[in-house]
């Protein structure tokens, strides 16, 4: 194995035995044996030599994405990344026809303060998706990161979108339909030169997939759309190796070559998961201490509950638990007792590891073995994951394929860059879409149509409806208002409407309200309410009715109708107490309120002296 560096040998110099390693890994002879006890010994010397293989970082983009709901510029670093080492895959891959070899890429380590080595990956390649790799670039103020996506194979040209809205996604509002139903979070979508909100979801859950759903992703030409896919669920994405921090001087020399060797225990990394959307990647392994928490990592069953973005990892194993109710809770408890318990946490690198007495009840219990040898697991027949050789042709086209990565990866970077310079807005300019056509990429995977019915994946899910927006003149680079567009905003709970004041909050937005003649609203649109029938309390504070329409008079001459509103119905409202029904006629109520008692009934002659003076006549 070419990171595992020996001692001289026959007076020769490492660089010599690695440059012989290598000579016979492109003759396909890679196929050695040894022991357990000389592969640990080769582990030790690399580590002595400047290569420690770790137990814990970042993991490969493109064998999982974090997806955030209000997607940020790539961290900024002040140190030049170094040149991409020429990474040999490794001498076995998992079994199957949809498995490509997908090259590493370096990653910013701040704890270090330095770049360490994500290490390339066998994927099993989502259907109908090809891989845009990320890169580095030079920024005004150091250089820049800007992450890798899996992009539509059928689309033949990318849309650099302008800044999408904050995310107003507020989780299910409605219950689910049934427990095989998982919530998908919505998104913005740009639709006639302005954003439109496509609200979430239920989708019914997949035992063998996982739905990504849409989501941006930014870069410096713009903010990129990713719609919704199926892609491989967790145990069946591949195979994922260690990251390395390499010495300077062992991968600057021009002679050095590296191929991953210690495979990550699939099962193990989702019990120690984290998310850090400052930097675009999940993290895996130790980080419980809680400065991590501030340096913005957020462990997988707490990222969704703080609205920071969606995990689909963690959605599909809860989908998994779902007949278990106690599952997350059990997983949120087993996370605060390895943050206050550090013999509970997994090690840090292969060295410690290794020194780890795998059969310790502890460690079984506290699943702190997260790696193995590629050369053991490739032993197993009864593992999750069989693995097979790679012939020497099949390795020649893994190896091509490697290069052709980084010259996408550079062709990218060239061409964001060149249109972030050509794309920058005058004073009072708006944003505006741009679309580039790009280079196939060399990662495609299968379309669904080629797949076996057992192995095709389900049909793409769609998202409901979006309805039209009510354009209007505040929108800046790209925005506009969203008030009347988005239904699925969940404002505070207001409190109960208060009577004593006449009115609820409601009705006092509404302008279509005609109080003038000390009517509810409710009893104007509807004309066979008898306003001599005084309405109950609760049926005042019902405003299902649909608003009636303003009708505005073209003749300006009617002044009456603009001066008819008039607030002393309202006023006279308000200050009733909350016991007393108010009706439609307060005159009229107070007068048969102190009417007196009636007379003995009188005689028709009588009736003359009974009738109503001039007086009351007028006041009634």
């Amino acid at each position: 194995i070419s990171n595992c560096l020996p001692k001289p040998v026959s007076g020769k110099h490492p660089r010599h035995v690695a440059h012989s390693c290598l000579a016979a890994v492109s003759l396909g002879l890679i196929g050695f044996t040894c022991n357990h006890s000389h592969c640990l010994a080769q582990e030790t010397q690399s580590d002595e030599q400047g290569a420690q293989v770790l137990t814990r970082g970042p993991v490969h983009e493109a064998f999982a994405g974090i997806i955030t709901y209000n997607p940020e510029p790539g961290v900024v670093v002040t140190k030049a990344p170094p040149d991409a080492i020429e990474e040999i895959p490794p001498g076995e891959r998992p079994e199957g026809n949809n498995i490509t070899w997908i090259p590493g890429y370096w990653a910013w380590d701040d704890e270090r303060n330095d770049f360490l080595w994500v290490s390339g990956t066998w994927r099993a390649l989502p259907p109908d998706r090809e891989w845009i790799a990320g890169y580095w670039a030079k920024a005004n103020d150091g250089f820049q990161w800007t992450s890798g996506y899996w992009a539509n194979a059928s689309e033949q040209e990318t849309t650099y979108l302008p800044p999408p809205p904050k995310s107003i996604e507020d989780g299910p509002s409605t219950k689910a339909p049934s427990s095989d139903h998982g919530w998908t979070p919505g998104s913005w979508i740009w639709r006639q030169e302005r954003y439109a909100w496509s609200p979430g979801y239920w989708t019914q859950g997949r035992t063998n997939w996982t739905w990504m759903p849409a989501h941006y992703v930014w870069s410096p030409r713009g903010y990129i759309y990713v719609d919704g896919y199926w892609d491989y669920s967790v145990n069946r994405r591949g195979t994922l190796f260690a990251p390395v921090y390499f010495n300077s001087g062992l991968y600057a020399r021009s002679d050095y070559h590296y191929s991953p060797s210690l495979v990550i225990n699939l099962t193990i990394l989702t019990e120690h998961l984290f998310l850090r959307p400052n930097y675009h990647h999940y993290y895996f392994g130790d980080y419980y201490t809680p400065s991590y928490h501030q340096h913005g990592f957020f462990a997988a069953c707490n990222y969704q509950s703080n609205r920071h973005g969606y995990d689909p990892l963690f959605a599909h194993r809860r989908w998994e638990h779902r007949q278990d109710r106690h599952w997350e809770q059990n997983l949120v408890s087993e996370h605060l007792y390895r943050r206050d318990h550090e013999n509970a946490r997994p090690p840090r690198t292969w060295e410690a590891m290794r020194k780890l007495d795998a059969n310790n009840s502890d460690r079984k219990k506290h699943h702190s073995i997260m790696a193995s040898p590629l050369d053991q697991l490739s032993k197993r027949k009864d593992g999750p994951i069989r693995y097979q050789p790679v012939d020497k042709e099949d390795l020649q086209i893994q190896a091509k394929r490697g290069k052709d990565v980084q010259k996408s990866r550079e062709h990218r970077r060239d061409l964001e860059i060149a249109g972030r310079d050509s794309a920058a807005l005058k004073p009072g300019e708006l944003a505006r879409p741009t679309r580039v056509k790009h280079d196939r990429s060399p990662i495609v995977g299968k379309s669904a149509g080629q797949f076996k019915s057992d192995e095709a994946p389900p049909a793409a899910l769609r998202s409901p409806k979006i309805e039209p927006l009510d354009q209007t003149n505040d929108e800046v680079s790209g925005r506009h208002s969203t008030r009347e567009n988005n239904k699925n905003l969940r404002e505070p709970s207001k409190p109960d409407a208060d009577f004593s004041k006449g009115k609820t909050e409601r009705e006092l937005r509404r302008p279509d309200a005609d109080f003038s003649k000390g009517k509810p609203e409710r009893e104007l649109r509807r004309p066979e309410a008898e306003p001599s029938k005084s309405k109950p309390e609760r049926e005042l504070r019902r405003p299902d009715a649909q608003p009636r329409a303003l009708k505005i008079p073209s003749d300006p001459k009617p002044q009456r109708i603009e001066r008819q509103p008039q607030p002393e119905p309202q006023r006279r409202i308000k200050e009733a107490p909350p016991q007393v029904r108010e009706q439609p006629k307060p005159q009229r109520i107070e007068q048969n309120i102190q009417r007196p008692p009636e007379q003995p009934s009188k005689s028709r002659g009588d009736e003359g002296d009974n009738k109503p003076s001039k007086k009351n006549k007028e006041r009634n």
